[in-house]
């Protein structure tokens, strides 16, 4: 999940930065208004990518994370769109990761279960 989902924070974070001087241009909006939203978005999620694997604390304020950049589309209608298309990435990396751990977890039950019974078969 640490991987999965601290990924989707960079990207989001480099694809904020970068609609920055685009936002400026196409949305009349003032240039410093737009860099300082574009800068926290990116900082926070930067911040947040690091610590997604200390506590599912961090699932929670990266989801709160993805409603507010949906919200700073208010300041820049652009955000409406950029911060929709990364919250539906966010949510859907929470559900692949968990997807993926629970498996694992499966498999990893079953060869346990095999080599004690393979162990017990010798034994015997």
């Amino acid at each position: 999940m640490k991987r999965l989902c601290g990924t989707v924070l960079i990207m989001e974070a480099v694809i904020v930065l970068l609609a920055i001087v685009p936002a400026i241009k196409l949305e009349h909006v003032s240039g410093s208004a737009v860099g300082i939203l574009g800068g926290v978005i990116a900082v926070v999620a930067i911040v947040l990518s690091g610590m997604i694997g200390r506590g599912r604390w961090a699932l929670y304020a990266g989801s709160v994370f993805q409603l507010l950049v949906i919200a700073a589309g208010v300041m820049v209608p652009m955000m409406y769109v950029l911060g929709a298309i990364f919250a539906i990435l966010w949510f859907l990396g929470i559900w692949l990761a968990s997807k993926v751990e629970r498996e694992q977890k499966e498999r990893e039950e079953t060869a346990q279960k095999a080599n004690a019974g393979s162990e017990a078969g010798t034994a015997a």
